[in-house]
């Protein structure tokens, strides 16, 4: 089957990720996966999460391991752009900590994420937060750290999932509506818009509509796309209708297919 012209898919996980191994996760099949279905290029973005919760502490990210992996892939898939990546959690709570691991300059694309709440109990993974705490606490908590997220840290180039606590929305909580946290949404847009950096339409859920729409509104001037690939099968997902819900917004797409779609 091959799919349209598709943009980069700027962060995708692989074995290397310590939550991605045991979902079928492989480098190797998912670079095939990529070329079989037209994908011009990729990234890498594995997961650097060095905030301990509760119940689990993130192993450390084989740096080594993982780069002659991707040079590996590079010499079997010519034809595919392969960029080395990061997914940095919480990167303003770990500055000294990633400052050293970027020093190297190993890495081509850089995103960022917020995968933590507090609870009574301590900090804890955000979507196993709604075991403890109100959904509307989890979601407006969650909302209120992006924006010290993007002032302390300058590490990341692209936010990612910013409606991460969304997958796991309980059904108690009957069905989510982005409207109720409008407030919340559109103060951590505005930071991400005033600090020039871009907003990942990330595939999962996928991204609604209305919250893209505020991001323009906010003064966003760009994209990335993201399928948050955690197995060779997801990658590039739900991108056709991504790409036309960004170009229905004023987003094109830049000269090479790994660039941020931006707004004139």
């Amino acid at each position: 089957m091959t799919f349209p012209v598709l943009p980069a898919d700027g962060h995708v996980h692989s074995e290397w990720s310590w939550d991605a191994g045991r979902r079928g996760a492989d480098m190797v099949l998912t670079c095939a996966r990529a070329v079989e279905i037209g994908l011009p290029a990729l990234a890498f973005t594995e997961h650097l999460d060095l905030t301990s919760w509760t119940d689990f502490t993130a192993p450390p990210l084989d740096v080594d391991g993982y780069l002659a992996a991707v040079d590996r892939c590079r010499h079997r898939f010519p034809s595919l752009r392969i960029l080395t990546g990061l997914e940095l959690g919480e990167p303003h709570w770990h500055a000294d900590e990633v400052a050293k691991l970027l020093a190297g300059g190993d890495f081509e694309r850089v995103i960022g994420s917020l995968h933590t709440v507090s609870t009574p109990d301590g900090l804890s993974e955000a979507n196993k937060a709604f075991a403890f705490l109100p959904a509307d606490q989890v979601m407006r908590d969650y909302l209120r750290e992006i924006p010290n997220l993007v002032a302390g840290s300058d590490a990341f180039e692209s936010l990612t999932h910013i409606d991460y606590t969304v997958r796991r929305w309980p059904a108690s909580a009957g069905p989510f509506d982005p409207y109720v946290y409008e407030e919340e949404f559109r103060a951590a847009l505005r930071a991400l818009a005033d600090s020039g950096r871009a907003l990942e339409i990330n595939t999962t859920i996928p991204l609604s509509a209305t919250i893209l729409g505020w991001w323009r509104d906010e003064g966003g001037t760009a994209v990335t796309f993201g399928s948050d690939a955690h197995s060779p099968e997801d990658v590039a997902r739900g991108f056709p209708d991504a790409v036309a819900m960004a170009d229905a917004f004023g987003f094109k797409p830049g000269p090479r297919p790994y660039d941020w779609w931006s707004r004139a």
